[in-house]
């Protein structure tokens, strides 16, 4: 090859190598050209921000606490007002007032004809308390309402009758209304216990109970406790007859504690409402007797622990202030939860309940005003002052 040929190969060989080297140039131009990885927004479809200088971003308030209101200031409580005394429920009130007939024409009676004059002397005061100490009242009980009458009105309330026959009855209410927890029929059973003298009515109240129970709908048994007296065990059954209710008794002369303690037992496991237990008859004054009463509590206490969570002394109304020192003598030994009082239709001296109330802070849970199987009723306290004052003014006059 000549010289020129060589020149002219090694010419096109460069521009071979200068195309090749354009071809590279440019394709990697056009690759530069092509668009960066999307960003996240790109890839999610969202347009891309303007190319702007970001903004400080403000910063959110961190969440504090949330701010305790303050307890607004409980606002001053009104005075209390005197409580009223509940209203005479006047079904009682006539129940009360037939009861209450001989006691009316008594020492009610005779403070009608004192307060119905026409005109009240100084003598009032002298003749009242004359009238008040011999009442069957009790004297701690006469004193509470002189006292109130004398120290509570003046000259001139005196001399108006109808001010001191209010004074009287309000007196006479405070007296009578105790202070003290209603029975508790939640406890299964409710044991009571009754206690008193020889003929106060003591089997028959615990008859009358128990119809009266029954008739609430409440599961009743009967203890015959007085086994000294057969009659006792066949009166209460008869009772148990009428009201539809078992007794548990024992033989004659047996130990009353026995069949008590059973009658007890017999109502925890046949999961009754009541049990009733009759004791016999005794003198406050027999020492004997009386211990053998509080062994019977403690054999309630055996067959059912807390019982007798009722202890009800029975007194008679025909028995005067006689009724107080029994119902007292009763309390110091065996703890009386509340009295029945008995044939209060049948005496002038119903207005002894003032007085036992007086003594022994002590509730009347029923009285009874007459023979019918109904005529024990739940002691109403404004029920009975009502009746026992009632108009007395009035039928003296």
């Amino acid at each position: 090859m000549s010289g020129m040929g060589v020149q002219l190969a090694t010419l096109v060989g460069v521009l071979v190598v200068l195309a090749l080297i354009v071809m590279w140039l440019r394709r990697a131009s056009s690759n530069s050209k092509k668009k960066a990885p999307q960003s996240v927004q790109e890839r999610l479809g969202m347009a891309e921000a303007p190319a702007v200088a970001p903004r400080r971003q403000r910063q959110k308030p961190r969440p504090s606490a949330p701010v305790k209101k303050p307890k607004p200031e409980p606002e001053p409580e009104p005075e209390a007002e005197p409580v009223a005394r509940p209203a005479a429920d006047a079904e009682s009130t006539a129940a009360y007032k037939a009861g209450l007939a001989k006691t009316r024409g008594g020492f009610v009676a005779k403070l009608g004809k004192l307060f119905g004059k026409k005109k009240i002397d100084a003598g009032l005061l002298e003749e009242l308390e004359e009238v008040l100490f011999t009442a069957d009242i009790g004297p701690k009980a006469a004193d509470r309402i002189f006292q109130s009458v004398k120290g509570g009105l003046s000259k001139d309330e005196l001399e108006d009758a109808d001010k001191v026959w209010e004074k009287i009855r309000e007196t006479s209410n405070q007296i009578l209304n105790i202070d003290a927890t209603p029975v508790d029929f939640s406890k299964k059973p409710l044991v009571i216990l009754t206690i008193g003298v020889n003929g106060v009515g003591k089997t028959t109240t615990i008859g009358k109970l128990a119809a009266k129970f029954r008739r609430e709908g409440k599961s009743v048994i009967l203890a015959a406790g007085d086994t000294f007296r057969a009659a006792a065990t066949e009166q209460l059954e008869e009772w148990g007859k009428r009201a539809e209710v078992p007794v548990v008794k024992g033989k004659s002369g047996q130990d009353p504690s026995s069949v008590i303690f059973e009658a007890v037992k017999r109502g925890v496991d046949d999961k009754l409402d009541v049990v009733i237990c009759d004791t016999a008859g005794r003198l406050q004054t027999n020492a004997a007797l009386m211990d053998e009463l509080k062994k019977i509590r403690r054999v309630c206490d055996k067959a059912m622990p807390g019982a007798p969570h009722e202890t009800w002394t029975v007194p008679d109304a025909t028995n005067g202030q006689n009724a107080i020192s029994q119902a007292k003598t009763f309390k110091t030994d065996m703890e009386i939860t509340g009295i029945v009082l008995t044939k209060l239709d049948g005496s002038s001296k119903g207005g002894v309940i003032l007085g036992i109330c007086d003594e022994l802070k002590v509730p009347i849970r029923f009285v009874g005003v007459g023979e019918k199987i109904d005529d024990l009723r739940p002691f109403d306290p404004a029920a009975f002052v009502t009746a026992l004052y009632e108009d007395a003014g009035a039928e003296a006059a």
